[in-house]
């Protein structure tokens, strides 16, 4: 009895020292995450729409939901930013507020936020987005953006 006492001591550390090294690790893995989306934070705001598209996949199965439907690919997308935001008072200063950070494996993180543009030339915008992360070759990338 004492045998079997001593075992399942045993896995039970074992276990727990399981379940912290994991939640270490998702709490690390949506610490990078949040760091990409500060970065594309500065580079929006500093007019920087290349740098801004750092934390995007850069692949032809991006995916972008806008008001205008689903654009797919890297360069497609970094067009539409262009296109759509062509100098820096349609840019204006982007402000994200986060709402939610959901790791839903230890590949796949899901954040839900709001985004908002202050342009005091041409008015402000705002709305919502729900962004897929995906861990790719060891790098968090945004591999689907729905913004409204």
């Amino acid at each position: 009895m004492l045998f079997l006492y001593s075992v399942m001591k045993k896995i039970l550390l074992l276990f727990t020292f399981f379940l912290c090294l994991q939640s270490f690790a998702q709490h690390k893995d949506k610490q990078t995450v949040l760091r990409i989306l500060d970065n594309q934070t500065k580079a929006w705001n500093e007019g920087d729409l290349e740098r801004f598209m750092i934390g995007y996949w850069n692949n032809d199965s991006l995916m972008y939901i806008g008001k205008n439907g689903v654009t797919y690919g890297y360069q497609s997308t970094l067009q539409n930013y262009r296109k759509n935001y062509s100098n820096r008072d349609k840019m204006g200063q982007l402000n994200f507020t986060i709402l939610h950070v959901n790791q839903l494996s230890s590949h796949i993180i899901q954040v839900i936020g709001k985004w908002q543009l202050t342009r005091p030339s041409v008015g402000d915008a705002g709305g919502h987005f729900s962004l897929i992360f995906r861990k790719i070759k060891g790098e968090w990338v945004i591999i689907s953006d729905h913004s409204s």
